[in-house]
């Protein structure tokens, strides 16, 4: 019996990620030639390649890619790829090799994508925020044949042996005149057309690494209905235009780079973010879809409301943020500016998508990460392995979806219940079934006996009118076990108190949620998708007016 639910949720499953992929314009239930097509291709070429090949059969001049220095169809885009994998196969590159790209978010990392795939070969993305040490580490660890990166990266290859041939993928200031360019290889890259690849390629995210050196999560996707985890209850279209600012290199950026293809829409890159340029962009190219991390959207938020307005965004429907913790005063600002168009994503590197906030639940629970779409689980269990389904209860997070990986690539493994893969994250349902982000399991502080989660102190402290930022760290206390230490970033031109700071949270939350100390700094250390680095944050000393 347990077999066949299995089987019947299987199949139900499927018919409905059809269904919404057909509304979505990535299938067509009425054109059935084509759309199996695309289904017996995914298992051999992998998704992007499949998406952009079914966009060069039916729309070879229309534009796939648009960075600063122009727009790229689909039919360049292909032969461009085409030509950057028969270059690479020269050099003797193959399906079992990896290839490492450290590159912002221009066209040259798509081509390079595109390539590998092409190839079947295995591809390490690679943060552009990791310094010498941790790249040399992570591209020995995953034993990289090849590197692809911008010229600006130049200096952290120093140490790379010559073995390992390096490729410029961006090169605009030449001060490196030594590695060759993309546009090189192409030059002298062999003609003719390339077989399908004995088994698509995979490739390799890293997980944020806030803790230590980050790990690797080889994803395969072998079927074009895993996009269904996102279009399940993110309104995005066919032939649409969407602007990535979340790096491409994270999970976040790469997804969405890959439902843009999968749609045949438009991707707009820029390779810095900048919150003007940004919606000059997203009003230029009439983009519908905007992804990006919380950090980024508050930047934008922060922008004069005389310049916000002066924006036409009235295509946008769709602010798509994920990648960190968003709170819930920036969600109330977003909306009062924008309307009802943010989306927030709660997943990780391992689980992709867990849960997805629309805006109908951020308009009736603001600190809501929503609900799981249809092909996903998500449950809560207990330190013991009960699970936990009493509404306000928080228990460890655990997903199982069509994208969830739970091995890494040096063989460790994640650790799972019944098929359902742990986020290493806390979290607690509402009556609704909405899931709520209470903070990572290590981040949790007990003091005095009582559980605390930073998240709820650092979201009330943001919505103080002189706080921009905060976190929350619990440290070493003699008395309590732990006390909460708590660091604010002041908004441009305001000075804080400390002790009026610390009353605005003793008149609102119970005693044991009050910081002990009260750190002023002018910035929070973040990575690149907006999570706080908070060890970098414990390694800060602090003074006498820090206590009060």
């Amino acid at each position: 019996m347990p077999g066949l639910r299995k089987v019947f949720r299987d199949a139900v499953g499927r018919v409905h990620s059809l269904r919404v992929l057909s509304a979505a314009g990535m299938v067509s239930l009425t054109n059935i030639k084509m759309s199996v097509q695309a289904l017996r291709e995914v298992p051999v070429w992998g998704p992007n390649v499949t998406a952009l090949r079914r966009s060069v059969r039916l729309n070879p001049d229309g534009v796939a890619v648009v960075d600063e220095r122009g727009s790229v169809t689909y039919g360049q885009l292909d032969r461009r790829s085409d030509a950057i994998a028969q270059g690479l196969r020269a050099l003797g590159v193959q399906h079992t090799h990896v290839v490492a790209l450290m590159c912002r978010n221009h066209r040259g990392i798509v081509e390079s994508l595109l390539a590998c795939a092409k190839l079947g070969v295995r591809v390490l993305l690679v943060n552009t925020g990791f310094g010498a040490p941790v790249v040399l580490d992570l591209l020995q660890r995953e034993r990289a044949s090849v590197v692809i990166h911008d010229e600006e990266f130049t200096p952290l290859f120093h140490q790379l042996p010559p073995s390992i041939p390096r490729w410029l993928a961006w090169s605009r200031d030449g001060l490196d005149r030594r590695t060759p360019t993309l546009d090189q290889l192409v030059a002298k890259a062999p003609r003719g057309e390339l077989e399908p690849p004995r088994e698509p390629g995979v490739v390799i995210q890293l997980t944020s690494g806030t803790t230590g050196t980050p790990k690797g999560t080889a994803r395969e996707i072998k079927s074009v209905l895993t996009a269904s985890d996102f279009l399940d209850r993110i309104p995005m279209r066919a032939n649409e235009s969407t602007f990535i600012a979340a790096p491409i290199f994270h999970s976040v950026g790469y997804s969405h780079l890959t439902l843009a293809m999968s749609l045949g829409s438009r991707a707009v890159l820029h390779r810095r973010f900048d919150p003007r340029k940004t919606l000059w962009s997203v009003q230029g190219q009439r983009c519908t879809t905007l992804v990006l991390v919380p950090t980024m959207l508050q930047r934008i938020m922060e922008l004069d409301r005389s310049v916000l307005d002066s924006f036409d965004l009235s295509h946008l429907s769709v602010v798509f943020s994920s990648g960190s913790p968003i709170a819930p005063d920036l969600v109330q600002r977003t909306m009062d500016v924008l309307g009802p168009v943010l989306y927030n994503l709660y997943g990780s590197t391992e689980v992709a998508v867990a849960t997805i906030a629309t805006p109908e639940d951020l308009a009736a629970a603001p600190s809501s990460v929503g609900r799981p779409p249809h092909n996903c689980v998500v449950r809560l269990y207990d330190e013991t392995g009960n699970r936990i389904t009493r509404s306000f209860v928080t228990g460890r997070i655990y997903v199982r979806g069509s994208l969830t990986v739970d091995l890494y690539t040096d063989g460790t493994q994640k650790e799972s219940i019944d098929g359902l893969v742990a986020t290493g994250d806390l979290g607690h349902f509402d009556p609704n079934g909405r899931l709520y982000f209470d903070g990572r399991e290590d981040d949790m502080i007990v003091s005095g006996g009582e559980n605390v989660y930073p998240v709820e102190v650092e979201n009330l402290l943001m919505t103080h009118y002189r706080v921009r930022d905060a976190a929350v760290l619990g440290v070493p206390d003699p008395e309590y076990g732990q006390r909460l230490r708590a660091f604010v970033v002041p908004v441009a031109g305001t000075r804080i108190d400390v002790r009026e700071l610390r009353e605005f949270v003793r008149t609102r939350l119970a005693r044991h949620k009050v910081p002990r100390e009260v750190v002023v700094v002018p910035k929070l250390p973040r990575n690149a998708t907006g999570k706080v680095l908070r060890r970098q944050l414990l390694a800060i000393r602090i003074g006498p007016q820090s206590h009060a």
